[in-house]
């Protein structure tokens, strides 16, 4: 933590946070169009269970930018939802990426002889890491008619990580 250059915390902030506030405002005149109350347009943000909970890595702009996504799409939901378009957000947590992968000491890598995401997994109440079926389960959903009166919600993807204090 001594040595986190400003400039990495700013890149982190601009990608995280100001990204995804921009890109939804430049999206907004598309999203407003075919809103309605009974099938409204959706915005759905990615944020991170780092945003919901102290991980055990010290990422600090990581895990501020991502309870700064969880927090926008809080309040980019009370504002919009009256012109019919609800915001919500996916909270990953394990998955076998490039990110995780550096951090429980894979190099980087995500498949090969030298990366087990079964063991990772075991330290999961679920006893996994995710898959890409699982995100896209979730994404579908809140995407669909079925989620029309979901607004503002943060749901973690994690297999119980953030609810059951899996140490991952």
């Amino acid at each position: 933590m001594d040595e986190f250059p400003e400039i990495g915390w700013d890149k982190v902030m601009d990608v995280n946070v100001k990204g995804v506030f921009f890109t939804t405002q430049k999206l907004l005149p598309m999203l407003r169009k075919p809103a309605r109350a009974e099938d409204p347009s959706r915005v759905i943000n990615i944020g991170s269970i780092d945003g919901l909970r102290t991980p055990a890595m010290l990422t600090p702009s990581y895990s501020a930018s991502k309870a700064a996504v969880h927090h926008l799409t809080r309040v980019l939901s009370a504002h919009l939802i009256r012109e019919h378009i609800t915001v919500n957000a996916i909270a990953p947590g394990p998955f076998p990426t490039y990110m995780l992968s550096t951090g429980v000491g894979f190099g980087g890598k995500t498949e090969g002889e030298d990366v087990d995401w079964n063991e990772i997994g075991k330290r999961n109440p679920s006893g996994r890491v995710g898959n890409p079926t699982d995100a896209a389960g979730l994404a579908v959903f809140l995407a669909s008619k079925a989620a029309s009166y979901i607004v503002g919600q943060t749901i973690a993807l994690d297999g119980g990580v953030v609810s059951a204090n899996g140490n991952i």
